[in-house]
């Protein structure tokens, strides 16, 4: 799985060593050295997911996790030698979606890399499918119970994001920072709207749908095969 990779990392040689290594994995990695640079490079470059030093100068990779959560839902990986159990949650509770201890191994670290990538809905060329609903994102192909369905590109990445993760509830908020990353929000209104869209192509009774569900309070989920096929009993 390749993605746009960000490294804020102070330390030189580790930044080098992490870029080339990562490189040749196949990923297209940027660099910044502080704080500050981080964040910049963070809106020029748009990256798939962050590698982020705690220890940095200019802002401090606390401060720098506040402002990419207040962005957006990028996944984050915290890369750094405090290895507390205090900063490891302080960091996932900041919204971090890993946290890995320095010194690390290189394997490791691509592995946790591709593994908050899926957790997360990051595909590349991969072919996705629940129930009777197909998602072919080599060819941004979509089918339905056999049937070609045309997304526009937004209804496209809504429904890439549910399918990522069947059963799994997306908050507004979640979909709003995901699928328009960084853009204010007063309300979920977007999010619904959107919704609204996607069911009037893929349901057969939009009014009464089994694919993308409303779970009242919380947000919204594709259901799982077998829970499609309880609603359509």
């Amino acid at each position: 799985m390749q993605a746009r990779l960000l490294i804020v990392e102070d330390d030189a040689a580790s930044r080098s060593l992490l870029q080339r290594y990562l490189t040749a994995k196949g990923h297209t990695v940027d660099v910044a050295c502080d704080g500050s640079e981080a964040l910049a490079r963070y809106v020029a470059f748009e990256p798939d997911l962050v590698l982020l030093d705690c220890n940095l100068p200019e802002r401090d990779g606390w401060e720098v996790l506040k402002e990419l959560r207040r962005l957006g839902q990028t996944p984050v990986i915290m890369v750094t030698v405090r290895d507390s159990t205090a900063d490891k949650v302080k960091g996932l509770n900041l919204g971090a979606d890993d946290y890995v201890t320095k010194p690390f191994d290189l394997q490791e670290i691509a592995a946790r890399i591709e593994a908050v990538l899926r957790r997360s809905g990051h595909s590349d060329g991969q072919i996705f499918r629940c129930g009777d609903i197909l998602v072919d994102d080599e060819r941004k192909h979509v089918e339905v119970a056999g049937r070609k369905v045309e997304l526009s590109p937004k209804e496209y990445e809504l429904l890439c994001l549910l399918i990522s993760r069947p059963g799994k509830v997306f908050s507004s908020e979640e979909i709003l920072n995901r699928i328009w990353p960084g853009k204010p929000y007063s309300s979920g209104e977007d999010a619904k709207k959107y919704i609204h869209f996607l069911r009037s192509k893929i349901e057969d009774d939009p009014e009464h749908p089994t694919r993308i569900v409303t779970v009242r309070g919380f947000g919204y989920k594709l259901a799982e095969p077998s829970e499609q096929e309880e609603r359509l009993a």
